[in-house]
Parts: C-alpha cells; sequence; structure tokens
C-alpha cells in the first residue's frame, strides 16, 4: 500500500498530466476558485476535492478519464450544480476531483425535419429552450432552475418538471447519447432514430444514473411544434380532493392538451407575495389551496372556451371556489411565476425539511392529509408547505420550521421527519424521489424502496461500467 505521501505525489503528477490535457486555466485548485464547485443550493453538502476540472470537448474528457483510471482517482461529475440531493458534491476526504462540464457547451445541430437538436452536456437548459423556439419548435422540460441548471445534469437525474404530464420526463425526450466510460472510451450513441429495436437500450441506463455509470457529454432530444394556442388560469379551490376532481374534469374534457396541473396551498402563496415584491395576490380574498392549470395546442383552437366551460362546470359542481383566466400572456407568465418561486422562497421563512415524493395520484389528497398530521405531531409548530405537480403524483412535501424557532435545531430534526414521511409515502406505494434523485442524501434509502434482485442487478450493471468505482463512488450505491 502506497503512503499518503506517495499518493499525494501520483496525485500531482496526474493533475499535471491532466492539465497538459485541458489547458492551462481549466484545472482549479486554489480554495476561492474551487468554492463554487463544492456546496450546493440548500447548503446541506459540502465537500473537498483535489481539483476542479474543466474539459472543453468530449475527447477532453476522455482523456481525463483514461489518466483517473489508470491511477485510481474517484470522479465527481457535474453540470449546473443545482441537483438538491447532493449526487454532484464530493466528499470530505479531498481525493476526489470534480469534473465540471459547463465548458461544453454548444448546441451542435437543430433538425427541424426529425424534430431533434443535438445538443452538448453543459448546455443551460433555458439556452436550449430559447434555441428550439427560434426554430419554431418547443422543447418541454421547464424546471424552477432552468435558468442555470444543464442538460447534462437533466438527463443524469432524469429531471422532471412541470410539462412531465403532457411531455413526461427527460428520459422520455432523449433519443440518443453520447458517453465517456469509466476507462475513457467514447460511446457515440447520438442517434436521432424514433425507432431502433437492434438489442438493449443503452440510453436509459445512462439517463438517471447520476454519473455512477458514465459521463454523458452530449444528447439528442426531441422536439415539438410550438404550441399557436394556449390557455391558462389561476383557480382556487376548497381542498385537494377538489383539485384532484377538477383533474378528471379537465383531462376528459381536453385530453392531451391538459398540458399543466400545478397545485399549491396558501401558505405557499403567502411566502410568495411576502418574499417577492413584484408578486401580487391574483384574488381579492384568501383560498385554502389552488391550482395552475394549463391547456395547450398545435392548432388555433379556442381553448378559452373550453377553459371557461371547465371552470363553470367545476365551480357548478363545487369543486372551484374562485378562479382568473389569464387574459394576456403577461397574465400567463405571472401566474407561473408564483408557482416557480415557490422553492426558492422558502429559505427566506426559515429551515426547510424537504421530501420530493410520489403516491399514486388518487392518493395524493389522502397523503398531504395524512403526512401533515404526522409532521404537525412530530414537530409542533412547523409549517407544512405541499405543493408540486398534481397531475403525475410528484408532491413537493416541504416543512417550515415553526416562526421564531432555532433554525439548527429544526434541522437536526430532518432525518426523524424524513424517516415518517417516507414509510407513509411507501406504505402508500409511493416513492421516496420522484424527480430529484438519489445522490447522498437517499442512498441509504434506497434498498428499503427496491428488492434485493433490483439492488443486485443494478450493482452488476455498475460493476460492468465501473469496475475500479471511480465514478461518483459513494452516490446511488
Amino acid at each position: 500500500m502506497s503512503s499518503p505521501n506517495e499518493q499525494a505525489i501520483v496525485c500531482e503528477s496526474a493533475l499535471d498530466k491532466i492539465e497538459r490535457i485541458v489547458g492551462s486555466g481549466h484545472v482549479l485548485t486554489d480554495a476561492p476558485d474551487m468554492a463554487p464547485h463544492l456546496k450546493e443550493l440548500r447548503d446541506r453538502y459540502h465537500g473537498k476535492a483535489a481539483a476542479i476540472v474543466l474539459p472543453g470537448s468530449t475527447a477532453e474528457v476522455a482523456e481525463v478519464m483514461k489518466i483517473a483510471s489508470a491511477h485510481g482517482i474517484p470522479v465527481v461529475p457535474q453540470s449546473g450544480n443545482t441537483g438538491l440531493v447532493g449526487g454532484q458534491i464530493p466528499f470530505e476526504t479531498g481525493e476526489e476531483i470534480v469534473l465540471s462540464l459547463k465548458r461544453l457547451n454548444r448546441i451542435r445541430a437543430i433538425d427541424t425535419s426529425s424534430n431533434t437538436m443535438t445538443v452538448e452536456a453543459g448546455c443551460v437548459l433555458e439556452t436550449i429552450q430559447n434555441a428550439a423556439k427560434d426554430a419554431g419548435r418547443l422543447f418541454p422540460l421547464s424546471l424552477g432552475a432552468e435558468g442555470s441548471c444543464m442538460i447534462g445534469g437533466n438527463i443524469s437525474t432524469n429531471a422532471g418538471g412541470t410539462a412531465v404530464l403532457a411531455y413526461g420526463n427527460t428520459r422520455e425526450l432523449v433519443l440518443g447519447l453520447e458517453v465517456v466510460l469509466a476507462d475513457g472510451r467514447v460511446w457515440d450513441g447520438l442517434r436521432a432514430l424514433r425507432k431502433d429495436n437492434t438489442g438493449y437500450d443503452l440510453k436509459d441506463l445512462f439517463v438517471g444514473s447520476e454519473g455512477t455509470l458514465g459521463i454523458v457529454t452530449a444528447a439528442v432530444i426531441k422536439l415539438f411544434p410550438l404550441p399557436r394556442a394556449k390557455a391558462t388560469a389561476f383557480i382556487a379551490v376548497p381542498t385537494p380532493t377538489d383539485a384532484l376532481e377538477l383533474l378528471g374534469m379537465a383531462r376528459d374534457a381536453v385530453g392531451p392538451a391538459l398540458t399543466a396541473f400545478e397545485f399549491l396551498p396558501r401558505i405557499g402563496l403567502d411566502f410568495v407575495i411576502n418574499h417577492a415584491p413584484s408578486v401580487r395576490d391574483p384574488f381579492s380574498e384568501d383560498h385554502p389551496w389552488y391550482v395552475l392549470m394549463e391547456f395547450s395546442s398545435g392548432v388555433e383552437d379556442s381553448l378559452d372556451e373550453v377553459m371557461e366551460a371547465i371552470l363553470a362546470a367545476g365551480y357548478d359542481a363545487g369543486h372551484v371556489s374562485d378562479a382568473i383566466p389569464a387574459k394576456s400572456e403577461a397574465d400567463s407568465i405571472a401566474f407561473w411565476r408564483i408557482r416557480m418561486l415557490m422553492s426558492e422562497v422558502q429559505r427566506h421563512e426559515g429551515g426547510s425539511i424537504k421530501h420530493d415524493i410520489a403516491v399514486p395520484v388518487a392518493k395524493v389528497p389522502q397523503f398531504i392529509r395524512e403526512a401533515t398530521a404526522l409532521v404537525e405531531e412530530l414537530v409542533p409548530g412547523c409549517r407544512p408547505v405541499p405543493f408540486g405537480h398534481l397531475g403525475d403524483g410528484n408532491v413537493h412535501f416541504n416543512v417550515s420550521q415553526p416562526v421564531g424557532a432555532d433554525k439548527q435545531h429544526f434541522l437536526d430534526q430532518w432525518e426523524r421527519v424524513a424517516d415518517a414521511v417516507h414509510k407513509l409515502t411507501l406504505s402508500m406505494g409511493g416513492t421516496i424521489s420522484a424527480e430529484h434523485g438519489i445522490g447522498r442524501m437517499k442512498r441509504d434509502l434506497l434498498a428499503r424502496t427496491k428488492s434485493s434482485v433490483e439492488m443486485d442487478m443494478m450493482r452488476a450493471v455498475k460493476k460492468a461500467l465501473d469496475p475500479k468505482g471511480i465514478l461518483n463512488p459513494g452516490k446511488v450505491l
């Protein structure tokens, strides 16, 4: 076994080789330069690293991985560093290198005939959305961090977002991938085919694998026609059960034209209004629950009339208390801004214990009711803030600290509260991670959600593709 000094010399030698590949200035070792890459948005995870490496091409990523493999250096792939479960943050040992993909930021091709775009992993999601729009197309993946998250991270975590109801999650938006393997080999799977039945669908191994099986460097993604008609409404409902009934009415009426159905509680709206001064309450009086519903169509349909008819039917049935249809694009943007600020503003209310769970859609009201009672018993005075994507059963069940409580004392109860919420979720046939992934936060919980056969299969895949265990070690598995 080599001594610590010998290991340091090997690491320094490896970093010299890496710097010759990626160029001077693209291997960061000074603490101030490294700092932004070593902590995540929620400030839960802080790590150390031997260096931050910023390759500028797939070929450079491959050469870096060859060196890492030869020296046994663990590598943590990182895109926009917006992940919420710590998967992109190194551990505290300082032995890992962080491989940032932010320089791989080219849009390689847009093909409007096949409705595809080929993008590199470091492309910011909003940049991709805008490029698609400029080409007269839609890339539907949309989430709160879209101005800073990168498509490589979206793919590696199988990101969800607000459009899953109509377009599916990231996995369903990817046609092909380019991946650098642990030993530096490059798999060129950048195929734009909608049908390809030639053997195993390898790309799906890497979507959602959080950089533990390979490093995604580029992807072929699906585009869609831009909507020619859209109708949006901000709706007050008495209860989550009423929201569920309204969801069913909308689905029956417009089918696939129902492209978003988000829900949020009054406390969430209050948080947004209190901490985003430009936001105003759409209604003149308070309501306990709200729904943001949107219809979209590729043809010139009169969706406003359909929206009004559904809202009227919902009002007559007692499922709708009040509603404000968007009269302009500015109204629609204002409604969506309320929804997109939901996560961000909670930090201004002190500590927040967060859960990203999903249960069968029909059980969402029951889950909210039982989970709320559960956490209020565990932490008297706490403030549950459940919101999310009712159409696919994904609830962000966040719990804000009691008013005036000590933040750290509250956060120290994270594991106890999360354990109770996750047990309830699993008892309802749900999942402990709907769209954020496993990372560091939920690694030890994974075996509770998977059978021993599933765990053995996952370990076998990891061993086959990363036999030395150098790709994002300690994450997921």
